[in-house]
């Protein structure tokens, strides 16, 4: 069994303009990049399929950047991309 360690990271604004584009790189060196959006699921999801089309490991997530909401986007992560979280 190999086991490796999966970078991850966390883009947020990510639907578009300059966060869409930081989105980008982190994909392109093989992290797994998750794309958090405020409201424009649509966009998001092109960034997603983008990322995805460049190798990476992506998924989007709604969320604003309350520390409610942020605990439960790093749940959410957790559970479905394993691991643990460090904040």
């Amino acid at each position: 069994m190999t086991i490796t360690k999966q970078s991850v990271a966390i883009v947020n604004g990510a639907s578009g303009g300059i966060g869409a584009a930081v989105a980008e790189r982190p994909a392109k060196d093989g992290f797994t990049v998750v794309v958090n959006y405020a409201g424009n699921a649509p966009r998001a999801a092109a960034v997603v399929e983008g990322d995805r089309s460049a190798g990476g490991r992506a998924g989007a997530v709604q969320g604003e950047s309350r520390s409610r909401a942020v605990a439960r986007m790093s749940t959410r992560l957790e559970n479905e991309l394993g691991g643990r979280r460090r904040c």
